[in-house]
């Protein structure tokens, strides 16, 4: 039980963190000026974005909980049944994100959604 507690912990930590660093990474667009200057404001841009500091805090609980989950379970078991981020951050890339997902990306979230089954029973 603690096992898959882990699991949704950090599936669900992860894609909240990814989705929220994508939502700003996309309302900031590309980086044009790479001199020192121009590095600085954009650090300080995104130390002042409360989504983005809000992921930080989503993938640090991820990764303590990937931790406790590696020292509790075999390996084997924590990598494949922690890949059902993968079929959540699909799903949100469609809905949320309004990405274009093709058949190839729908055809693994599902191949990566019966492997994390498997494990399951």
């Amino acid at each position: 039980m603690l096992n898959w507690l882990l699991v949704a912990t950090v599936v669900g930590c992860t894609v909240m963190g990814d989705l929220l660093q994508s939502l700003e990474m996309k309302q900031l667009g590309e980086i044009q000026d790479f001199r020192p200057g121009g590095l600085g404001r954009v650090i300080g841009y995104l130390a002042r974005r409360k989504y983005l500091l809000l992921a930080i805090v989503f993938m640090a609980i991820s990764f303590f909980a990937f931790m406790k989950l590696v020292t509790v379970a075999d390996l084997s078991f924590a990598v494949p049944a922690t890949a059902g981020s993968f079929v959540f951050e699909t799903i949100l890339a469609r809905i949320v994100l309004k990405e274009r997902v093709d058949g190839r990306r729908w055809a693994g979230a599902c191949l990566v959604a019966c492997g994390v089954a498997l494990l399951a029973h």
